[in-house]
């Protein structure tokens, strides 16, 4: 029995699928810590979390046994490793974790509480295990609780009733606002009622619309904040564990200050982008700089997540588009360092117009023109994209993805979209914090009139109410499913408010076919908010 344990937290960001580069990734973090007694690496490592229906596969889950099988050998001398894997145990298929220790795969233990809401449907493809005794190490005996397990108390329980030391937990856990509070008073609760310190390790990465954000911790049994690993960053702590008065408690550790508000969103956005667009082998990204505030946030996204020279704006404009906007996009490319195109539309959508002319004879000017300037718009990025290989950003905000106020096949047009779960007023606090760490996009597309430019003198507010309005009804229907009467009883006009609850259910055909984009609030279009397209319900009719 020992008195003393070096315990790593890998806090690292694994690609989903790429089993061989996560095992030399975890073989890199093993080197650099020579003097630890053991490893511990976030959930499901080796293979990538969320895995999805890839678990499905009988090869996939095989190739993950063989690559932690191959780990394993490596543990003759030097730290153990516990690192998470998909495993099958007869029929069942779980979510693991495995001990490796002296050359081979000791022992497992199996997530036991499976999660099946939000962004989560781990009863699709898992099966749920017993409920987890402690692993022997070295004469301490550690609860491995596999993320979920500590969102309630059973599993806990059920490790302290076994007599489990410490606690080291292995996460998956995504990014959403302020969720680091929540998950620090999760821990709190969890150490209050086992009497038992806590490690609680996150991986950090971005995977298709999700971000995990590491910010992993530390909390001894009194309930002290031993550690406080950085949020968005890879990171290796060494941390000492001590045994006192007949418990562990870790040594002080390194503690790095969170981000918060505007700078952890955009952190958030700028990891899902960069992630998305390098494990998916883009060399650079291109997008519609307007003179707008969506686009402008979007680019400057773009450069701090790959740099200037893999971002390429291009100035799209028409009969309608201002000097102002034309000054404004240029500066703001300017400011950014980018490459910066101007490529007239008036050619082609008047080819457009002159073709659909004999069919629309006797019809009023209206929408339908106004669409074609957008999708002649996306017509041209994509081609620029096809012939360069640079893949578009999107650049549509939450007010906007929520009402419909976007077009199919035109503004719509693109693989990503960083500011998708971000709010109108949201972008604009965006836009001013960026410009406290660097002025890059110019003032006056931060506080003009946005406008879509797609007739004379538009603005947004001639067909939408002003955003903080807007935005304040979506917080109720989207964020909270209130109910209309509870949000006109705030204060807001009742027409109103079931105009926006209208316009907000017939556009989910639009935000179906949408690019994905970085998830940042709890109700996020896709993975947790999943309304019917076909949809017949009012509230408060």
């Amino acid at each position: 029995m020992t008195d003393r344990l070096i315990i790593a937290l890998a806090q690292l960001n694994p690609t989903l699928g790429a089993i061989n580069a996560n095992l030399a990734k975890a073989r890199e973090a093993r080197a650099q810590v020579p003097g630890a007694d053991l490893i511990l690496f976030p959930e499901l490592f080796i293979c990538g979390y969320p895995p999805e229906d890839l678990v499905l596969r009988p090869s996939f889950v095989a190739a993950c046994k063989a690559a932690v099988e191959d780990l394993a050998k490596d543990t003759v001398s030097g730290p153990a490793v516990l690192m998470g894997l998909p495993w099958r145990d007869g029929e069942k298929l779980h979510n693991a974790v495995a001990l490796l220790a002296n050359g081979r795969i000791e022992t497992l233990r199996y997530k036991f509480d499976l999660p099946n809401y939000g962004v989560f449907d781990e009863k699709r493809v898992f099966q749920p295990g017993p409920a987890p005794g402690p692993i022997s190490f070295k004469g301490v005996r550690l609860g491995v609780p596999i993320c979920e397990d500590i969102w309630t108390d059973e599993t806990s329980e059920t490790l302290v009733e076994t007599g489990a030391e410490i606690l080291l937990v292995p996460n998956g856990s995504p990014f959403e606002r302020n969720k680091d509070d929540v998950r620090l008073n999760l821990v709190v609760a969890r150490v209050t009622e086992t009497g038992l310190p806590m490690a609680y390790l996150n991986q950090v990465c971005g995977q298709d619309e999700l971000v995990f954000d590491g910010a992993s911790f530390v909390l001894n049994a009194d309930r002290s904040l031993a550690l406080q690993m950085p949020m968005f960053e890879e990171a290796i702590a060494l941390t000492e564990w001590r045994r006192e008065d007949g418990g562990w408690r870790m040594l002080p550790g390194e503690m790095a200050k969170l981000p918060e508000k505007e700078e952890e969103t955009w952190k958030a956005c700028v990891l899902g982008l960069r992630d998305y667009v390098l494990k998916n082998r883009f060399p650079g990204v291109v997008l519609g700089l307007s003179g707008g505030i969506d686009s402008a946030v979007v680019a400057a996204m773009a450069v701090d997540a790959l740099g200037k020279d893999k971002v390429h704006c291009v100035m799209l404009p028409y009969a309608y588009t201002s000097r102002d906007s034309l000054v404004d996009a240029e500066a703001c490319a300017e400011a950014l360092g980018v490459r910066y195109d101007v490529v007239p539309i008036k050619e082609p959508v008047e080819g457009f117009l002159s073709a659909l002319g004999p069919m629309f004879e006797g019809t009023a000017p209206g929408i339908t023109e106004e669409n074609l300037q957008s999708r002649t718009r996306g017509v041209i990025l994509m081609a620029i994209s096809n012939k360069f290989g640079a893949m578009v950003l999107t650049t549509g905000n939450k007010s906007e993805m929520s009402v419909g106020y976007a077009t199919l096949y035109g503004d719509m047009n693109g693989g990503y979209n960083p500011i998708k779960d971000v709010y109108k007023t949201e972008v604009y606090q965006l836009a001013s914090w960026r410009n406290t760490q660097g002025f890059v996009i110019p003032e006056r597309i931060i506080t003009k009139a946005p406008t879509a430019e797609l007739r004379e003198n538009q603005k947004d507010q001639d067909s939408l109410p002003p955003y903080d309005v807007l935005d304040a009804i979506l917080e109720g229907l989207v964020e909270n499913e209130q109910p209309v009467a509870e949000i006109v009883a705030k204060g807001f006009d009742e027409a109103l408010v079931k105009r926006i609850q209208h316009m907000l259910y017939v556009a989910e055909y639009k935000r179906r076919q949408a690019a994905p984009g970085v998830k940042i609030t709890r109700r996020n279009f896709g993975r947790d908010r999943r309304y019917p397209i076909t949809n017949g319900f009012r509230d408060g009719r």
